[in-house]
């Protein structure tokens, strides 16, 4: 991989650091989520080397109604300790509770991201990657002048990737999962 190591990574949730929920469904509680194979020891890679490491995700079953915020916050919590244990960190967690077109923070909007550079000026979105699995995420990174890495984990992943190379998003970065990003990016 030629890029220079990012300052600040984003990552998605659903889809990156877990398995996604069926299409029209959610992760709704903590015995719902699942981590995707190799996700606890690539971000525990990263971590050893990547400065910051933020979660952003889209969470619009909490608009709907099928979740709570209470629900969420457990399921991160729950996260932040199974990553913790095996050796990696999150260093924040920003999420979108919102129906779609209804605020500025649901990807592919940015202020999520604005949020957490509130949080730590020192991000400088141009050294920083979005790693994803949908358009969404792609287009964020687009927004800010940040590294696109779309991870396939998705079955419609040809799709998006097709839809992505129609928009030319520049540097965009495909990986098989968050593991295989890792590797590519610091060989470990």
């Amino acid at each position: 991989m030629s890029h220079s190591l990012p300052t600040t990574i984003f990552l998605d949730r659903d889809g990156v650091i877990n398995v996604k929920a069926p299409e029209g469904d959610y992760v709704k509680s903590w015995s719902e989520f699942r981590f995707l194979p190799g996700a606890l020891e690539a971000i525990g890679a990263l971590a050893g080397i990547v400065p910051r490491l933020i979660v952003v995700s889209n969470q619009r079953g909490i608009a709907l109604g099928v979740m709570s915020e209470p629900d969420l916050s457990a399921i991160h919590e729950n996260m932040l300790k199974a990553i913790h244990q095996a050796g990696g960190r999150i260093d924040s967690i920003y999420h979108c509770p919102h129906e779609e077109h209804s605020c500025d923070c649901r990807k592919p909007r940015t202020g999520l991201f604005e949020k957490a550079q509130q949080e730590f000026p020192e991000i400088d979105f141009e050294r920083a990657a979005v790693v994803g699995d949908s358009l969404a995420d792609l287009e964020a990174a687009s927004r800010l002048s940040s590294m696109p890495v779309l991870v396939t984990t998705r079955a419609d992943w040809r799709d998006i990737l097709k839809a992505a190379q129609r928009r030319a998003f520049p540097g965009l970065v495909v990986a098989s999962s968050l593991r295989a990003f890792s590797v590519a990016l610091i060989g470990r």
